[in-house]
């Protein structure tokens, strides 16, 4: 059983973009758009791209274990809507292509607290 609700999951597959915040070693916040997709294996949020793995996002999730992703729009008339992510995230080295191999080879992956 997943942690996210059926319809979350659906809202996560038709959105672009989310935004990922980290936080660096001086305890500041670094807030990026960032692609994602769900991990129905894993049950998880990956994110990849490219150069991810040079990426101040990349150094601060391998450094605390930490991040946070917002997904959210704003369809007529003006109804927001989103979704949060956040828990315990990982720097992967590699497996980030999801088959594209313009990609880099890191992701970072996030594993929703459970409510």
């Amino acid at each position: 059983m997943s942690v996210f609700a059926s319809k979350e999951i659906e809202y996560l597959r038709n959105q672009p973009l989310g935004r990922l915040a980290t936080v660096d070693g001086a305890g500041e916040p670094h807030v990026v758009p960032v692609s994602f997709r769900h991990n129905a294996v894993l049950d998880t949020i990956d994110v990849g791209g490219h150069s991810l793995s040079r990426c101040k996002k990349f150094r601060d999730m391998a450094r605390n274990g930490r991040a946070a992703l917002v997904v959210d729009d704003v369809p007529p008339p003006w109804r927001t809507r989103g979704v949060e992510v956040c828990g315990r995230a990982e720097a992967l080295a590699e497996d980030g292509q999801q088959g594209n191999a313009n990609l880099d080879s890191g992701q970072l992956r996030i594993a929703q607290r459970k409510s």
